[in-house]
């Protein structure tokens, strides 16, 4: 059996890949896998397969440059089409992807007409421990920035 220590990524059989949170007592380790904290054994873990995409260098602007420095969003979901199960799926999927990814800051795309399935984003926003904050981008009132 393997044993892993706090950061290692590791792929549960049934529910995913994750990131180690903390090692327990008698072999057990606190998981956090999509958007959520699970405590497994250690003999269902195996070492995950690296496939992390690299992270692009931050946005810089030259000192002449007199406009603000805005940060710049690695990841961005488009939810645009999907049914509010899809868009749950698809979110929280995103958001554990962004988490191992070690992401500040992300973009989700949900439109402005209707706006079920902005509710039910902004609704799962608020569940979520690992989200710090969330707002509608004030240039877009069909997206919402989520910090991480």
């Amino acid at each position: 059996m393997t044993t892993f220590i706090a950061g290692d990524r590791v792929h549960v059989a049934t529910l995913g890949t994750g990131v180690v949170r903390e090692v327990r007592n008698g072999g057990r380790y606190l998981i956090e896998l999509k958007g959520r904290s699970v405590v497994v054994s250690g003999s269902q873990l195996q070492p995950a397969t690296e496939r992390r995409a690299p992270k692009r260098p931050p946005e810089t602007r030259s000192a002449t440059d007199s406009a603000a420095v805005i940060p710049v969003t690695s990841r961005v979901l488009d939810l645009h089409g999907k049914t509010v199960l899809e868009a749950l799926d698809a979110l929280d999927s995103f958001l554990n992807d962004a988490l191992l990814e070690g992401c500040d800051d992300v973009q989700v795309i949900h439109g402005r007409s209707g706006g079920k399935v902005k509710a039910v984003v902004h609704a799962r926003l608020r569940q979520l421990p690992s989200v710090r904050a969330f707002r509608l981008d004030p240039n877009n009132p069909g997206v919402t920035v989520v910090r991480l």
